[in-house]
């Protein structure tokens, strides 16, 4: 066996010693980790909640309702609805009138339909027409041909909606690498000190090995393996604290989400292997850099 190879053993050996002797600054690396790594996983899966809302949403309400006035007459409703049928983007146009607006709103209303009796006779509810779209990005475009046209009271459509979600959904993302970024910092800064009082205890044997021709790549080694395993340790921990808090909150509120506002949560089976491997790989190069950004000084002999 030779000289080289013992020493760096005797190294690898004496840094897990070393790493239990500063449990209290590798239990602070670890904990900055999964700090890190669990907020992650929150802006991860808030985005990708979000996400889900928005492609749900855009399949419910990718539809234009253009409300008629009463005094419109016969010729301006066909020529509304030759526009609507010849706009690029549309599937089909629904005529609805005032009786079954009611109809559906009785529907809706359920137990409370009583409050609607004796509109019959006197309907406050226009008549419209419905128009399926392929896409919500169609909407506008739609809206501006016919928003001036005679016998148009109102439109409603919900490209509003989506642009709000879609602004949410940037501020969270932006928000998050912010928040993320910061968080990266300090535990490359928590790992390189603790890596730093490895390689201090260990200093003699880091002078023999440079002079005996070690090069830095084969010192660093012992070291990395160190940052690695407290990146590991981290990842670990927040991979279980995300996947098992997720699945509680899943859940508990998932049906009652689909309730209120009818759209479900992703299910945390669906995004477990991603969470997993993107946690690891994080938690491997967040102890790694921290390694290699503390042995620079000390290599220098």
């Amino acid at each position: 066996m030779s000289l080289k190879f013992r020493i760096f053993k005797n190294i690898t050996k004496q840094g897990f010693q070393s790493m239990w002797r500063n449990r209290g600054m590798g239990l602070a690396s670890v904990s900055s980790i999964t700090a890190v790594l669990m907020i992650l996983g929150v802006i991860l899966i808030l985005i990708l909640s979000i996400n889900n809302i928005m492609l749900d949403t855009k399949t419910k309400f990718d539809e234009v309702q253009v409300f008629l006035a009463d005094e419109a007459k016969e010729e301006d409703v066909n020529n509304i609805a030759d526009v609507l049928k010849n706009s690029e983007g549309v599937v089909s146009v629904t005529y609805e009138s005032k009786k079954q607006a009611l109809e559906i709103l009785r529907k809706d209303w359920d137990e409370d339909a009583y409050l609607l009796e004796g509109l019959e006779d006197d309907n406050p509810l226009p008549n419209s027409y419905i128009i399926k779209l392929k896409d919500i990005k169609y909407a506008k475009s739609i809206v501006d041909k016919v928003s001036g046209l005679a016998g148009v009271e109102n439109i409603t459509y919900y490209q509003e909606i989506i642009d709000k979600l879609m602004v949410l959904a940037n501020y969270i993302r932006f928000g998050g690498l912010a928040i993320i970024g910061v968080l990266v910092f300090v535990s490359v800064f928590i790992i390189s000190n603790t890596i730093k009082l490895t390689v201090t205890s260990r200093k003699r044997e880091i002078n023999i090995m440079k002079y005996v021709g070690a090069t830095n790549n084969y010192i660093r080694g012992p070291f990395i393996i160190e940052g690695i395993l407290l990146g590991l340790c981290g990842a670990l921990i927040s991979i279980l604290i995300v996947y098992y808090g997720y699945g509680y909150l899943f859940d508990a509120v998932n049906e009652k989400l689909y309730s209120m506002f009818t759209f479900y949560l992703i299910e945390p089976k669906n995004i477990f292997n991603d969470i997993a491997i993107m946690f690891a790989t994080l938690g491997v190069g967040i102890g790694a850099l921290g390694s290699i950004v503390s042995l620079k000084r000390f290599l220098n002999v």
